[in-house]
């Protein structure tokens, strides 16, 4: 690779990377973030409505259903002012069928190099699933600060997540 080319990536990743700052400031300043599981597409406007309406403009659609794709969409188009995510993202085409619907943000499960790879080479904000020291560091590696416990009760909880933050306190 040229050295202009070489540069051309570094403040496009930049510029990405300060998009995904955004993002997560945003998930921050929420507090909670919804996560939903919708059955029928159909459902997902009402959704939008109550959220929006309630003051919790955020939800986190989980790829657990063939709707979520087509409900990040009507979400996105009725609710253009919410903070969108897709969850439960198991796969690099989950990734490209959320962003392609509107999600700004992919959370997964587990810690899936693929996914994880993928969503950084893109600028795409991503919270993978971690449940061992192992796989923080994997995170922190990549340049992740924020990432998700899970499946938290089962790993260990509150008790677990305080030894992890003892040695981990850069991570949130």
């Amino acid at each position: 690779m040229n050295e202009n080319a070489s540069q051309g990536s570094v403040k496009r990743l930049k510029k990405e990377d300060g998009d995904m700052d955004r993002i997560f400031e945003r998930i921050g300043a929420m507090k909670i973030i919804p996560v939903i599981k919708i059955e029928n597409s159909k459902d997902a406007p009402e959704l939008g409505k109550a959220l929006v309406s309630g003051g919790l403009p955020c939800a986190e659609i989980t790829f657990r259903t063939k709707a979520a794709s087509e409900s990040i969409a009507s979400l996105r188009l009725r609710f253009p002012e919410m903070l969108l995510g897709a969850g439960t993202v198991l796969s690099v085409e989950n990734v490209r069928d959320a962003v392609d619907a509107g999600a700004e943000f992919i959370v997964a499960p587990g810690f899936n190099p693929k996914v994880v790879d993928y969503c950084l080479e893109r600028g795409i904000p991503v919270i993978p699933g971690v449940n061992s020291p192992t796989q923080v560091e994997m995170g922190l590696d990549r340049g992740l600060s924020v990432l998700k416990l899970f499946p938290a009760e089962a790993t260990g909880g509150v008790r677990f997540l305080k030894a992890l933050c003892s040695v981990y306190s850069m991570v949130k």
